[in-house]
């Protein structure tokens, strides 16, 4: 994607708070180290693999907290642990779907 000049992006970056993300212990304990909360871990998790991130909150402090995710980073062994996590695949849609490559494709999004 990179050699095209195109930008992965996340927009569901907090897995909708599915798999206990919120609580995973692993990520709960490097966000200790941080002081950050496992949230922040898993979107500085993506940021640092140069994902853009569109994580979805309607409360006031979890924006914040989505936010305040720029002064720190992973080492590559934390990076290693969290992405053997990575369930590689989409959850929202079925991007090997045709029908679905088919609807995409058909959209005209300069009209």
């Amino acid at each position: 994607m990179k050699a095209y000049g195109v930008v992965s992006q996340a927009w569901a970056p907090l897995s909708e708070g599915k798999h206990g993300i919120f609580t995973d212990s692993e990520l709960t304990e490097t966000g200790k180290k941080y002081g950050k909360i496992a949230a922040q871990v898993a979107l500085c998790w993506s940021a640092q693999r140069d994902v853009s991130i569109i994580p979805k909150s309607v409360h006031m402090e979890r924006m914040e907290q989505n936010i305040d995710i720029w002064d720190f980073s992973l080492t590559d062994e934390e990076m290693a642990k969290i992405t053997a996590k990575d369930l590689g695949h989409s959850e929202i849609v079925d991007h090997d779907d045709p029908g679905f490559v088919k609807m995409l494709c058909g959209m005209n999004i300069h009209k």
